[in-house]
């Protein structure tokens, strides 16, 4: 399994060099290769006798974190979807990328998705799951932004990392309280800890930050808004991300630890109430939308509120049909995407007021889009999956559980009618997609571009992932067993058997997708007559203005305080930095009572010491009145040779000559440059100049001298000089304890050391010769 998520991330590496031939062959069709392989590593597990499969390897043992992943029902759908759509969409984006675009940042952007996507749904050590949920916001932010010359992009981008991120840090410190509870980070142990984490009196802030994570990455109300200014990324990268990999992140998260939190009524009341919020609301307004990705953008929204309800109703019936509509979605939305991105791509335009009439100018693109569309309303017909799962949804609205709760059982009764009104909306803007931009009346004088069909290339992605529809609604029996009933079992923590099949008489779900069916028919028919709603709900109102309003008056109240200390005075710097540190040093001190003095243990000094402290004591301070500049160099190397003098009493002749060569180097590079450094300038003599001055010095003085007193009198572990002194001649071969623990125990330290002198004198060098050309010319 580790192979499978890093070697995305390791063909990257070689991206960059492919992409150099990409006017002879394009890219994509190298990287295309990676998805399609690991797609086909985990078919095989599909099964009616799969079994869970955990790998681990030690990363970091001291902080007990490993790369420990986990293989069962839950994460396979996960890992088929984002490597089967991933191929999918590369094969898509090889003839929707010109050549002339940056194809190596794009395809190396995809492949970093890829790897973090296959980490988070594989992981079961929570801080390796954090990083990997981490490396999707960045590389998202990469993907969205990858057209940066446009202002949206960039908007779109940083909105998303901001959301995301800000979910991201929340979820880490849940984690953070269910690795202290439970004393683990492994993901299925701490679900075999349940009792523990549910008797915590932490449980309802874990609860809470894990919830946001989740919220705020599959775009839950009212973390929606950044999702359709996502849609700003080329549309590969919309069916991708923001149909089937990116947005289902929360959606796994919350499968993934449903068994620690679903017995709780708060779950129920939380999960689901957000969940059947966002479907209502993102289909109510994906009608007011014009752009066709506007639509779909919200489209998905409300899906994800969708499966989001269903994961918080915890019955088996509904976690069966969260997993069912998961790999629906997945296939409708994402052709749905690539058919509004073939629009785009063949008349120049996305909006679907200049639309219309398209179906004889790009019959196979209509074609693709009547089922998808039909497939994601839920029309009732035998060959549509995404009818299967959206009349389990109104099933499964029917039978919850009576909580204790009363406003979970206020919300329990309220459901199903919130989930008719949602799917009507669903209808609604399922007909306005296909029908506004297939049929009626052409504007051919209004597109940029003279439509016509897409090229094959570009058709079958599309047209394979509404096969699966198809295939899907007429055979649904063909993934059960073998495939969605191991992903219910591994949420649920039971077995799921459930028969699928498309008619079960006249009940109460089949009246509600008829009620959908006509009522959606008739505000579609009727849309322009009532839309004018929108003008009072939400009217003004909106979460975006909330957002910039937010992200302004964070910026500028930033800057006030930035420019309020930073005034270019290197006196002020000084100040604040060692200010800093004397505040938050003396109060750890004091809080953890760190101070300590002990006069044992005290090497004998003599008055050759005490003379040559004195010495340096004075140097050092009539550094401070000296108002030349050689003198004060001079002065200030008393110090220095004085400090090698001590080495050289106290028997380190190596610390010694080391300390010599520095200082007098130091000196000497003063001396040769001291003509080109800047006037000493006139002293404030003020009062509060000079107390401001004497605080800092004496505080910062007396800190130092504490933190070294206390250092040499504190003894709370095992002095690391006796591995030394007993290892050096063993180990290291040497009698110079010192120079054993340079060149050998610290020996990658020591080289990096000189790679780091090295690399700073190739800068100096350049800086150097960059000034001589200069003056040349």
């Amino acid at each position: 399994m580790i192979f499978a998520i890093f070697i995305p991330l390791l063909f990257a590496c070689f991206v960059p060099i492919l992409s150099k031939y990409k006017d002879k062959i394009h890219t994509g069709i190298f990287v295309l290769l990676i998805p399609f392989i690991i797609f086909l590593f985990f078919i095989p597990f599909i099964g009616s006798e799969f079994k869970p499969v955990y790998t681990s390897f030690n990363w970091i043992p001291s902080l007990d974190i490993s790369l420990d992943f986990y293989l069962d029902g839950l994460s396979l759908l996960f890992v088929l979807l984002i490597s089967g759509i991933g191929a999918l969409v590369t094969l898509y984006s090889i003839f929707y990328l010109h050549k002339s675009e940056r194809l190596g940042a794009f395809y190396v952007y995809l492949l970093m998705f890829m790897s973090a996507m296959l980490g988070v749904v594989l992981s079961d050590n929570v801080f390796v799951l954090y990083g990997f949920w981490e490396l999707t916001s960045i590389s998202s932010f990469l993907l969205i932004g990858y057209w940066h010359h446009r202002e949206g992009s960039r908007y779109g981008a940083l909105k998303s990392m901001l959301i995301t991120v800000f979910g991201g840090l929340s979820l880490l410190g849940g984690l953070i309280l269910l690795t202290v509870i439970t004393g683990t980070t492994s993901i299925q142990e701490m679900i075999a800890q349940t009792d523990v984490i549910l008797n915590s009196p932490y449980f309802s802030l874990i609860m809470a930050f894990i919830f946001l994570g989740a919220f705020t990455k599959s775009a839950q109300f009212p973390f929606h808004i950044w999702l359709p200014d996502a849609m700003e990324a080329p549309t590969p990268v919309s069916a991708y991300l923001h149909s089937a990999t990116m947005v289902k992140a929360g959606i796994f998260l919350i499968a993934r630890f449903s068994p620690i939190f679903n017995t709780s009524e708060w779950f129920f009341l939380i999960v689901s109430g957000i969940g059947i919020l966002t479907l209502c609301w993102g289909s109510y307004m994906a009608v007011r939308q014009t752009d066709l990705k506007g639509i779909l953008a919200f489209s998905t929204i409300s899906q994800l509120g969708m499966i989001m309800a269903m994961l918080g109703f915890g019955t088996k019936a509904a976690i069966f049909a969260a997993a069912f509509h998961i790999l629906n979605h997945a296939t409708f939305k994402g052709s749905l995407f690539m058919i509004a991105g073939i629009v785009d791509h063949e008349t120049g335009t996305r909006d679907i007021r200049k639309l219309g009439g398209l179906m004889t100018l790009m019959p196979i693109s209509a074609t693709l889009a009547f089922f998808g569309a039909f497939s994601m309303a839920g029309v009732p017909l035998p060959f549509l999956n995404g009818f299967y799962s959206k009349e389990m949804f109104f099933d499964v609205s029917l039978g919850l559980n009576e909580p204790t709760l009363l406003a979970a059982d206020l919300l329990r009764q309220a459901i199903p009618y919130l989930a008719v009104l949602g799917s009507i909306f669903t209808f609604v803007y399922s007909m306005y997609l296909v029908f506004g931009t297939f049929t009626g009346e052409k504007h051919l004088d209004q597109l940029p571009v003279k439509p016509h069909e897409a090229p094959i290339g570009m058709l079958i992605s599309p047209a394979i992932l509404i096969l699966g529809v198809i295939v899907i609604g007429l055979f649904p029996n063909l993934v059960n067993e073998s495939f969605i009933a191991h992903t219910a079992e591994a949420i649920s923590g039971k077995e799921v058997h459930k028969h699928i099949v498309f008619w079960h008489g006249f009940i109460p779900p089949l009246y509600m997708s008829l009620i959908v069916v006509i009522f959606g028919a008739g505000l579609y028919i009727y849309r322009k007559k009532w839309t004018d709603i929108y003008l009072f709900i939400p009217g003004q109102l909106s979460f975006n203005k909330v957002y910039d309003r937010f992200v302004e008056g964070l910026e500028t109240y930033s800057a006030k305080i930035t420019n309020s200390y930073m005034n270019d005075s290197l006196r002020r710097y000084v100040i604040l930095i060692i200010g800093s540190i004397i505040l938050f040093t003396f109060i750890t001190m004091i809080s953890t009572n760190g101070f300590a003095f002990h006069t044992n243990d005290l090497a004998d000094f003599s008055i050759t010491e005490v003379i040559v402290a004195l010495v340096m004591a004075i140097a050092a301070v009539f550094t401070i009145f000296t108002r030349n500049k050689v003198a004060a160099i001079l002065i200030l190397g008393v110090v220095g040779y004085g400090l090698s003098l001590l080495f050289i009493l106290y028997r380190a002749p190596d610390l010694a000559l080391t300390q010599l060569v520095v200082e007098t180097i130091t000196l000497a590079l003063f001396l040769l440059c001291f003509y080109h450094l800047p006037e000493l300038q006139p002293r404030d003599e003020s009062i509060g100049f000079k107390t401001t001055n004497g605080i800092i010095s004496i505080g910062f003085g007396l800190l130092m001298t504490l933190v070294a007193v206390s250092s040499h009198s504190s003894k709370w572990f095992q002095p690391i000089s006796n591995y030394f002194v007993e290892n050096s001649k063993e180990l290291g071969g040497g009698y110079n304890i010192v120079n054993v623990i340079l060149v050998d125990f610290r020996g990658i330290d020591t080289l990096f050391e000189i790679v780091v002198l090295g690399i700073a004198a190739l800068a100096i060098y350049g800086l150097v010769k960059l000034r001589y050309n200069k003056e040349a010319e």
